[in-house]
């Protein structure tokens, strides 16, 4: 496995209980597992203990098969690239010199950029459809723009894995769906992708499994056919939900109205017979 957390609990100073307890995940190269569940419920600790800035009261991480503490924070940069949850554009860089930066996990402290590096982000920039943006300033991008601007500086790492922290929050559907069909690809191509998400439908039409977490514990791991199932999703947040399917299959999460269906009243909106 590319990522993997094996029994990890994490238990952060002060806290009675556990943020995490007992969570196993693994990600391969060329797969896309996506973390889901309530706010609060460890996912965001997960990725923290897979990328070793947390410490673990019990279990083990591993990138590439090594302890995630055996390995060097620049070697570690070359091997998974990350993108956070929320990141302020402080310095009004170019978009060109905001995904140049990732290279910098491969230069040293007083390496020139060389054409290597340059070849570099322009394939980044590329795969992530932002290369028309390589002059734009980063601070007049649209949300859309910098989240694939973000996703192209850590492309331009060249890493062997892809981390992502809730990174659709903000976006509207388009943009969303954009940077899920950018993940997917990404892993199609050989990446080990692990995204961190609330959005259930967009995980279950592009993961291969998906991760259910409650109060840190796992509830489900497996094909989104296995997880997104509507006493599951209720019971784990909370509120009533039906499911239907999506034409290629991928089950799709409809919220209902608590009042309605405690009187036996489903009362979803009418989705098509195959929408796609």
């Amino acid at each position: 496995m590319m990522l993997a957390a094996e029994d990890v609990r994490v238990r952060y100073r002060g806290a009675g209980e556990a943020s995490l307890d007992a969570v196993s995940v693994g990600v391969a190269s060329g797969e896309l597992v996506a973390v889901t569940g309530p706010n609060g419920s460890g996912k965001t600790t997960l990725l923290r203990a897979l990328l070793g800035l947390v410490s673990l009261e019990a279990g083990r991480a591993t990138v590439d098969g090594r302890d995630v503490n055996d390995w060097s924070r620049p070697e570690l940069a070359r091997v998974v690239g990350v993108v956070t949850q929320r990141e302020e554009t402080v310095f009004p860089l170019r978009v060109s010199e905001a995904v140049l930066l990732g290279r910098y996990a491969r230069l040293g402290p007083l390496s020139a950029v060389s054409e290597r590096d340059r070849e570099a982000v322009a394939a980044a920039l590329a795969r992530c459809d932002v290369a028309h943006l390589a002059d734009r300033r980063v601070d007049e991008l649209s949300g859309g723009e910098w989240q694939r601007v973000r996703v192209a500086r850590a492309l331009a790492q060249e890493p062997r894995a892809l981390v992502l922290d809730e990174p659709t929050a903000s976006l509207d559907v388009r943009h969303a769906m954009e940077l899920f069909e950018l993940v997917r690809e990404l892993a199609d191509g050989g990446l080990a992708a692990l995204i961190v998400t609330h959005e259930l439908n967009l995980a279950a039409r592009f993961a291969d499994r998906i991760l259910l977490l409650d109060h840190g514990r796992t509830v489900a791991l497996g094909p989104p056919s296995a997880v997104v199932e509507a006493g599951l999703l209720s019971q784990v947040f909370r509120w009533p939900v039906a499911i239907t399917p999506l034409a290629d299959g991928s089950p799709q999460v409809v919220p209902l109205r608590a009042a309605r269906h405690a009187a036996g009243r489903l009362d979803g909106p009418q989705v098509p017979s195959n929408p796609t």
